[in-house]
């Protein structure tokens, strides 16, 4: 199968994985939608709340996607990947909790993040010989975000503004929702979600690739065992 862009994302597997896949409606590692959960008294239906993330699979991004450099290939970027997990520590996060951040809602940190904020800067930097640079359509497109002057810089230097000191991890649960709706479906969902990620273990990253510049599909999965 043939990708257009990749991704390294932290992906969870387990019931974390499972219900967040069925919430999105999509499982990017079997490649095929799925049903959403039954969900009693939402303001807004599963469908609207979570057509934005959807494509994207349920994941939280540690390198965002990019379109592969000219002569790399992917077999290049699996072996890249295989050995830098070989070297690299699983991370434990204290816990995920379902939070509000800006427009949109998503399981978020609640202890200290510094050993996953390290890793996602490495990451960015080792795999950053795999991306093709950024088009001027793309950096106009994110522009129109209002970027700080540091995430414009982040932007053109490593094609995506929210890297390094403007890294925040999450697991995307919505597309931009108004804020009595943000309010209720956390409430709804929070009982369901934040059981299922104490503590949090980034045990492996997952290599996605978009298909056809739609659906993006798990293609691999590279265990953290230095």
């Amino acid at each position: 199968m043939s990708f257009t862009r990749y991704a390294i994302y932290a992906a969870p597997d387990g019931a974390l994985g499972a219900l967040g896949a069925a919430w999105l409606g999509w499982d990017a590692a079997a490649a095929a939608s799925c049903a959403h959960p039954n969900v009693p008294g939402l303001m807004a239906s599963v469908a609207e709340i979570t057509a934005t993330p959807r494509k994207y699979g349920f994941h939280g991004t540690l390198k965002p996607p990019f379109r592969l450099a000219e002569g790399k290939t992917p077999e290049q970027l699996e072996a890249a990947l295989d050995t830098f997990a070989a070297q690299t520590a699983a991370v434990a996060l204290e816990s995920l909790a379902t939070a509000r951040l800006g427009n949109f809602i998503a399981m978020i940190p609640t202890g200290p993040t510094d050993a996953l904020s390290d890793l996602a800067g490495k990451i960015v930097r080792e795999f950053d010989g795999f991306r093709a640079p950024a088009t001027p359509e793309e950096i106009a497109k994110r522009r129109k975000s209002r970027l700080t002057a540091q995430q414009d810089a982040n932007l053109l230097a490593w094609g995506y503004p929210y890297v390094f000191d403007a890294f925040r991890f999450h697991l995307t649960l919505s597309g931009q929702l108004d804020e009595n709706v943000a309010k209720d479906t956390i409430q709804k969902l929070a009982p369901l979600f934040d059981p299922l990620a104490k503590p949090f273990i980034l045990r492996d990253l997952a290599l996605f690739g978009e298909f056809e510049g739609k659906q993006f599909h798990l293609v691999n999965r590279f265990l953290l065992r230095g």
